[in-house]
């Protein structure tokens, strides 16, 4: 008997040291940013973000939606106002994926997009 709990004992720590190899795993992915950029015209400011239309791979127009910009970029162009709606612009930004945790315990990742440069198109 004495064996049959060190063996679950053990099956239980190796479990546990792999679950939290995989947390840590998700956490340092979650936090990675990955850099992208893409020629796209400015569609507006709303209270969730900056919008912009691009042609994706189907050559289907798509929005894209931007929660969040660097400072550069905002003292650069001024996002907020109308003076840039329909110009086309090429768009460097970061996407970080961050992973939220509700009351029940279940985990729901949301992608945040944060414009880093962005540049007239002429």
């Amino acid at each position: 008997m004495k064996s049959k709990k060190i063996i679950q004992v053990v099956l239980v720590a190796v479990f546990m040291l792999a679950l939290s190899s995989f947390k840590v795993e998700t956490i340092i992915t979650g936090s990675s940013q990955d850099s992208n950029t893409i020629t796209a015209i400015f569609d507006g400011a709303e209270d969730y973000g900056y919008n912009f239309i691009f042609t994706n791979e189907d050559e289907d127009e798509s929005t894209i939606t931007f929660q969040n910009v660097s400072e550069e970029a905002l003292k650069a162009f001024d996002l907020k106002s109308d003076t840039f709606l329909g110009v086309t612009m090429q768009v460097t930004y970061t996407t970080v994926i961050e992973t939220e945790e509700d009351s029940d315990g279940f985990e729901s990742e949301t992608e945040v997009l944060t414009i880093t440069k962005l540049q007239k198109v002429n």
